[in-house]
């Protein structure tokens, strides 16, 4: 008895041996034109194991490629178009595609923060400006509250944040609040809170009138 501990290690495990002992029983067929035919026999039984890919695209390309990877690329076949024949090829990686950093200072407050402030840069000075830039500091605070919750948050860090962030070119207005998205989010979820505790007092009214009247 032959234990799978003293067989030659698996190229692809999720194909199972039998896949492996067909592919290495190709090499041992001399004539080409039976050989490819083997492979191709092979190659769909792949595909049958996966009955689950058969609508992804190029799927039989995959497996060809898989195929050849299994057999170590020492097996003389003719494989669809764009499938590689030799293990230099099939190793060549792209390079690596360092992540995007648009921002290395003030990343807490997110890369929409800089895109509202060049929109009201570009706005004509005005009450609609005076708006507008409150809304972008009050929701500059609302992040920093949600990036550093242990500290307690001034106006005044935030408005410097502004300055640097806008070089200067964005305030606040004199008696401005910033803390107009803070008291919305609160008065929201409040609403939400009450709207569940009357809903819960129709059901025991109801439920009570329901009684009454089996009485």
């Amino acid at each position: 008895m032959t234990y799978n501990s003293q067989s030659e290690l698996l190229r692809i495990p999720e194909y199972g041996r039998h896949v492996q002992n067909l592919v290495n029983h190709a090499k041992t067929i001399e004539d080409d034109k039976e050989r490819q035919t083997f492979a191709e026999q092979v190659v769909q039984l792949m595909y049958q194991m996966n009955p689950q890919s058969k609508n992804v695209l190029e799927y039989k390309t995959k497996l060809w490629k898989h195929f050849l990877y299994i057999a170590d690329y020492d097996l003389k076949v003719t494989p669809p178009e764009g499938v590689t024949m030799n293990a230099e090829e099939a190793e060549i990686k792209p390079d690596n595609v360092p992540y995007p950093v648009k921002e290395k200072e003030f990343r807490h407050y997110g890369h929409n923060v800089r895109l509202l402030m060049e929109k009201a840069i570009a706005m004509e000075d005005g009450p609609k400006k005076d708006g507008f830039v409150e809304v972008i500091a009050s929701f500059m605070k609302l992040a920093y509250k949600n990036w550093n919750r242990e500290h307690y948050v001034s106006d005044e860090i935030i408005l410097e944040d502004l300055q640097s962030l806008s070089k200067g070119k964005l305030k606040v207005a004199e008696n401005s609040s910033l803390d107009t998205l803070t008291s919305a989010v609160r008065m929201n979820r409040s609403r939400k809170h009450s709207g569940g505790g009357r809903h819960h007092k129709n059901r025991g009214k109801k439920s009570n009138n329901n009684r009454k009247r089996r009485r």
